[in-house]
């Protein structure tokens, strides 16, 4: 498997198009480390909505202990596993914001009670009780129901992890490993290396 494409983004689709068909839950789950600005790092799964050669996006709570590191620290990093195909990608690199629109756009293709949700829940932050939650959920539900327009809160953004560095491996007998690093160069240009496992 040395003849591997010059661009990652090929390869990465290669395996999520196989992990959509393999994988049996969530096969765009990914975990998502941050840190703080003093570098007390914090990692959570999210899901991935979309990606292109502008980066990897996911959508969340501004918020929330990620979206608050996020605001103080852009790196970050990123981790599939797909267990049933014995393959990771680990991808490096910065987070920005996207556009209100693309935030937009994906809000109001949600699930209904997803949009309620994103309303009722102030992520990350103490809950006195999960009864509180729910009425506060019936609440949002009589403000805003069934059919109507649910806005998006303000708070609820998309972002998008830059990639710097991609690492794809996948497993062998006697635990030889194949790894494979792409770093981004000055031009913007994928430099391949293969990694000892």
């Amino acid at each position: 498997m040395d003849r591997l494409p010059e661009n990652p983004l090929i390869l990465f689709n290669n395996w999520m198009e196989q992990a959509k068909e393999q994988e049996l839950n969530d096969p765009e789950a990914m975990a998502l480390a941050t840190c703080t600005k003093s570098g007390h790092p914090s990692v959570r799964i999210v899901l991935l909505k979309s990606f292109d050669e502008k980066g990897f996006k996911f959508h969340s709570n501004a918020e929330s202990q990620k979206g608050q590191e996020i605001a103080e620290n852009v790196l970050a990093a990123l981790c599939f596993h797909w267990k049933s195909l014995r393959k990771q990608v680990r991808i490096e690199g910065h987070i920005e914001m996207a556009s209100q629109k693309e935030a937009d756009e994906y809000f109001v293709g949600r699930p209904y009670m997803r949009k309620i949700g994103a309303h009722a829940s102030a992520q990350s932050r103490p809950l006195d009780s999960r009864e509180f939650l729910e009425q506060k959920l019936e609440e949002l539900k009589k403000l805003y129901p069934e059919g109507s327009d649910v806005p998006r809160p303000d708070y609820w953004v998309g972002y998008l992890v830059v990639p710097e560095k991609i690492e794809f491996w996948w497993d062998n007998p006697d635990r030889l490993h194949d790894r494979i690093v792409y770093t981004k160069d000055n031009q913007a240009n994928w430099n391949q290396q293969r990694l000892y496992p």
